[in-house]
């Protein structure tokens, strides 16, 4: 059995019980980047670990062969976890995986994860969604293939939408130009979440005007809202001010 498993943003608090449980069963472990290294200390003795991690364009392994290596997983162990940041089927190429598997006889079950798109801004004390501001959210990648032509619809995104843009800090300037092409005023809200629930978690706001100087030097991985919601963030921190108030 292969386990396509969600590791959470980050913290190991927010990894799920489910998702505990089946990595202290594991036989091995295939994980990426963006899953706190912490949690492979739950893996029982003798469990193997298999790095495929992913660093901006940088690939440890092309999607394809990280597909065969979870293949001969299978066929190697009976307990196969792959533990993927987030959560496996957002933006995390879990259903590509799983494909494969199928195509294959490989039984799979997937793990859902806290994913960032919610829990990070959440943690920066900005709600995706919140009553007399926006009733709604979308997520979008902010990491396309750059020979590829973009899917992105942005003559969409013209309303009140909170939308928030993962992997999409090193486009972040491309992101604000298409904001302010469809009609986004200059002055709109906008915020970068870097290491979004770990302990030095860092948020940066400001506008489409200035939030590309404001965000210099934000290390990876970092998430983008843009909307109202973002002003809600001076009055609802609260993970970034506890040592302040303690």
């Amino acid at each position: 059995m292969v386990y396509l498993t969600g590791a959470g943003p980050g913290a190991l608090d927010l990894l799920t019980i489910k998702a505990l449980r089946v990595i202290r069963e594991a036989d091995v472990i295939i994980y990426d980047r963006l899953a706190n290294p912490d949690i492979l200390a739950e893996a029982k003795d003798g469990c193997e670990f298999i790095y495929v991690g992913k660093a901006d364009s940088h690939h440890t392994l092309p999607q394809d062969q990280i597909n065969e290596v979870i293949y001969q997983a299978a066929q190697k162990y009976d307990t196969v976890v792959r533990l993927k940041g987030g959560d496996p089927l957002v933006f995390g190429r879990g259903g590509e995986e799983a494909l494969y598997l199928r195509k294959r006889g490989v039984k799979f079950e997937f793990i859902p994860g806290v994913t960032s798109a919610i829990a990070v801004p959440e943690y920066a004390g900005i709600p995706v969604t919140h009553r007399g501001i926006t009733v709604s959210f979308r997520v979008v990648t902010g990491h396309e293939a750059a020979k590829e032509k973009s899917q992105i619809p942005w003559e969409n995104y013209k309303s009140d939408d909170t939308i928030i843009f993962l992997m999409g800090l090193h486009r972040l300037n491309y992101i604000v130009e298409k904001l302010l092409e469809i009609g986004k005023p200059k002055d709109f809200p906008i915020a970068v979440i870097s290491k979004g629930t770990w302990p030095d978690e860092k948020t940066v706001i400001g506008t489409l005007e200035n939030i590309v100087q404001r965000a210099e030097g934000l290390q990876t991985p970092a998430l983008i809202v843009v909307g109202r919601v973002v002003e809600l963030h001076k009055e609802l921190s609260w993970f970034e001010s506890i040592d302040d108030q303690s």
